[in-house]
């Protein structure tokens, strides 16, 4: 059994394919960054199988896809990946990104910790909210990148400096909706991601704080969820929210498996 590691998307998915489209939602975080990761890898059983996925797409932060805890295990005594040149963050399932970070011998620590579902049937909010949803445009963008800003800082993550550029891309692409008030001014937006393996992803869903309550949430998340256009659609949610947990899964939405992002500590 080892780790195999490429550069070139289609030499992974050649490799990985079975995989990736037998369990399309576990793997739904190295699906959306395949593309943009500067390595793949793949875990190989001794019968050639392949039954574990990664990416890095960031200088020291490996995301993992479907991973057993001796896939991670192993991962970690690999010297790219191991001692103080290794991650800074991992990401992926919890059982496989506790049994890597433990296996590092280094000191981290659990510092956001999310919970992946698929929509079984999509169930409206009954009484709808009032207003309706629309399509973002270029001239919603500042207000946009404004609040993915505050969407950040509400997940307990530091937020970067501009967030113009992957609101631009969604705006562009026709991925971002808001809903609006009666007096047609947003008050809550939702993105779905492009459509890969057969499954989209829902994500960016932010109610400013004044605006919450009111149900705005549950109307653009259900919108999002009917532009997605895909035969299963996804979504994290932050376990340290019970209200977007809660609300998720009155929608039809349906708990899938649990993720941890840790952090290296120190050396």
């Amino acid at each position: 059994m080892t780790w195999h590691f490429t550069e070139d998307p289609a030499a992974f998915r050649a490799a990985a394919g079975a995989l990736l489209s037998a369990a399309p939602a576990r793997n739904t975080g190295v699906l959306t960054l395949v593309d943009a990761a500067g390595r793949l890898g793949w875990w190989a059983e001794p019968d050639g199988r392949v039954t574990g996925v990664l990416v890095v797409a960031a200088p020291g932060e490996p995301t993992f896809g479907t991973a057993t805890p001796e896939a991670a295990r192993a991962l970690a005594s690999l010297p790219d990946f191991s001692g103080n040149g290794g991650p800074t963050v991992v990401r992926g399932e919890t059982a496989a990104v506790e049994a890597f970070a433990e296996a590092t011998g280094r000191p981290w620590t659990a510092t956001f910790r999310m919970r992946l579902f698929r929509l079984g049937t999509l169930t409206p909010p009954d009484p709808a909210p009032t207003g309706r949803a629309r399509v973002a445009t270029a001239a919603d963008t500042p207000l946009a990148a404004a609040w993915a800003r505050e969407f950040v800082r509400d997940i307990g993550e530091e937020p970067g400096e501009d967030y113009t550029g992957p609101v631009t891309e969604r705006i562009s692409d026709g991925r971002m909706l808001l809903w609006t008030g009666d007096d047609g001014r947003p008050v809550s937006m939702a993105c779905f991601s492009p459509v890969a393996e057969g499954q989209s992803r829902v994500h960016l869903v932010y109610t400013p704080p004044a605006a919450r309550g009111r149900g705005y949430a549950a109307g653009v998340t259900t919108a999002a969820t009917r532009a997605a256009g895909a035969a299963q659609v996804l979504l994290f949610t932050d376990l340290a929210n019970p209200t977007s947990n809660a609300l998720y899964q009155r929608l039809g939405y349906r708990p899938v498996t649990d993720h941890l992002t840790a952090a290296f500590t120190g050396r």
